[in-house]
């Protein structure tokens, strides 16, 4: 029971640091990308990709080691539901992952460079994107919690 407690509270946790990291990502789009702005924003998205990567481990420990055991998840379509759109998050966290990097390096090779307006504006589209889906997590789990094996 503890063992359960615990996975959930981590689970929770780092769930809520994603979506301030998406968060923080998204207002820090918003502004003139200098040179401490760029370097923020690339260690922001490297601790949103540590911290996806803590919370998939995590909820795979909850799913093998939690009170409702796999079988009630396996056999889940809410959890289904909830798997498919973590994982279109994280495809989609792809290319702003791969824009931040050549950001920086960029910025390295010429210290006055400053991204294109509209390829930031791009990239916070797909941010904010990502965090609509993030709501539809929160939707999915609460019906997964609520409903159980129940069918769509």
């Amino acid at each position: 029971m503890l063992t359960d407690f615990i996975l959930a509270s981590l689970h929770h946790l780092l769930v809520f640091g994603l979506v301030a990291m998406l968060v923080a990502e998204s207002v820090l789009l918003r502004g003139t990308l200098d040179r401490p702005t760029l370097q923020r924003l690339a260690g922001i998205d490297m601790g949103y990709g540590l911290s996806a990567m803590a919370l998939i481990a995590v909820g795979i420990c909850r799913v093998a080691f939690g009170i409702k055991g796999y079988d009630f998840y396996l056999h889940n379509p809410w959890f289904h539901a909830k798997m498919g759109a973590f994982v279109l998050v994280g495809l989609l966290s792809i290319l702003p992952t791969v824009r931040f990097l050549r950001w920086r390096k960029a910025l390295a090779a010429n210290p006055i460079f400053l991204p294109d307006a509209s390829e930031t504006a791009r990239m916070r589209a797909i941010v904010r994107f990502e965090l609509v889906l993030l709501a539809a997590i929160f939707v999915f789990a609460a019906a997964m919690a609520r409903f159980g094996g129940l069918s769509l």
